[in-house]
């Protein structure tokens, strides 16, 4: 199972290369079904990785000026708080039994690998549906408020399943900054390599952690990573999005039956 993780762990940095969204909606599940990892410990495995491989995803984005330092600060900041109030304070409230209930019993795993799987419909069908703005007229909005709340909001989920929130950041670059798509992936990168990174940092089962693996798989992830950003610099990327969206889809159900069945 292992190679299969490793294999999948190129897929990761690829998609997080190509759409600057995805990969860490990847991570947590391969985290616990290839590498047989607790979910919750999963989450701080995946911001690592998917924190790493963006700040290396930048690069690329950055030397074409398709990074929007400004916005991203403005979104970036709120959010690192948000994963701060939800690794410190929100995760260990939750109790380790939430319901139990004619000898079925929801756990705390159970509900963080539930809750992730919500989380993987809602971005598959946004890849799929959604139509983006192109346009390269992006600016210092007026509605910097709803930006800086929706940041506090998507970090708090950041820090709960241990998602870089790529694919709901992109859409709000897109429809409130009116940003081209690659603009919007350059600085989606910068907004989750922050959250990811300081999600990690602010985790409570740092010293849980197995380096050799964690870095083995962080070094595939990165590969993966710059290859997905060179293929994203001469390809389409929005016409990718729809097929990886199936592809979320299907491992969200799957998600779904193997928590539930």
């Amino acid at each position: 199972m292992e190679i299969l993780g490793f294999i999948a762990a190129i897929g990761i940095g690829l998609i997080l290369g190509l759409i600057g969204a995805g990969g860490s909606i990847l991570t947590v599940p391969v985290m616990v079904y290839l590498f047989a990892i607790d979910p919750f410990l999963a989450t701080t495995y995946s911001l690592f990785i998917v924190g790493i491989s963006s700040l290396a995803g930048i690069v690329p984005y950055t030397l074409k000026r398709q990074v929007d330092f400004k916005t991203s600060i403005f979104f970036g900041l709120p959010s690192i708080l948000g994963v701060f109030v939800s690794r410190r304070y929100i995760h260990p409230i939750i109790p380790n039994d939430i319901i139990q209930l004619n000898g079925w019993m929801l756990s705390k795993d159970m509900l963080l690998m539930l809750l992730f799987a919500v989380l993987m419909v809602f971005a598959a069908l946004n890849m799929i549906w959604k139509k983006e703005i192109a346009t390269d007229a992006h600016k210092a909005n007026d509605q910097i408020g709803k930006i800086i709340v929706q940041g506090l909001l998507i970090g708090i989920l950041v820090g709960l399943v241990g998602a870089g929130g790529g694919f709901l950041i992109i859409p709000a670059l897109i429809i409130f900054n009116k940003m081209s798509l690659k603009t919007a992936i350059g600085s989606s990168l910068l907004i989750i390599a922050l959250n990811s990174l300081f999600g990690f940092i602010s985790s409570t089962n740092i010293d849980e952690i197995h380096w050799p693996l964690l870095l083995e798989i962080t070094a595939i992830a990165l590969a993966g990573m710059l290859l997905g950003s060179w293929i994203s610099q001469k390809a389409d990327a929005a016409k990718l999005k729809p097929f990886f969206g199936y592809f979320v889809l299907f491992m969200a159900i799957w998600i779904l039956y193997q928590e539930l069945h």
